[in-house]
């Protein structure tokens, strides 16, 4: 979304001349510009042998992730500004991770009871402090294929990135694709908010 503010933390690949190679088979067809793929290229020989390819296969099969913020945050910086992309937004574009959508789905069904969610029972299925779920939340869900985002390996110098002080340290930025607490996680550069679905979370 077109912030700089949002508490959220883009593959598809494109040549230089505009054009989009083919997805790989079983796949999803990526879509980022050259900057990005530029990114997304070192974070694959930084974190090899397995990359981007790898990650979308082994995590992301059905080629859906989803991510959830506070509902209070979604009207503010969502609704109230007619945001056209998700995440905090800079001069290269607004950023937001993104997990497995099945993985999000079966933690927000895991961790409702009588109407409302556990914000502990969610952080520690997803990895994340307890805190980042606590209230009404909204839980997004995006189809890479479908959705024109362009998705890659986090790396250290993305907007909403914590990094780690020490080895000791949790609940912070670790290099690899996978949050602190283990869970798969993509960058998505540019998703838009027009083709995403939006549920409630009590």
């Amino acid at each position: 979304m077109p912030m700089k503010k949002l508490t959220l933390s883009c593959l598809v690949l494109v040549a230089a001349c505009g054009g989009r190679p083919p997805a790989p088979a079983g796949l999803p067809a990526l879509a980022c510009g050259l900057a990005q793929r530029e990114i997304s290229v070192a974070a694959d020989a930084r974190a090899r042998p397995y990359g981007l390819r790898e990650h979308l296969a082994k995590n992301f099969g059905d080629g859906r992730v989803s991510w959830l913020m506070r509902d209070a945050d979604y009207q503010k910086y969502v609704v109230a500004t007619s945001a056209t992309r998700w995440g905090r937004c800079n001069e290269a574009g607004c950023f937001t991770f993104a997990a497995p959508a099945a993985l999000i789905h079966e933690a927000v069904a895991r961790a409702s009871h009588d109407g409302a969610h556990a914000a502990g029972e969610l952080g520690a299925a997803l990895g994340l402090p307890a805190r980042n779920f606590e209230g009404p939340l909204v839980m997004m869900t995006l189809d890479l294929d479908e959705g024109g985002v362009c998705a890659r390996l986090p790396v250290d110098a993305d907007p909403g990135v914590w990094p780690c002080k020490t080895a000791d340290d949790r609940d912070c930025f670790k290099f690899g694709g996978y949050t602190s607490g283990g869970v798969p996680e993509l960058m998505l550069v540019d998703a838009p908010v027009a083709r995403t679905a939006i549920t409630p979370v009590p």
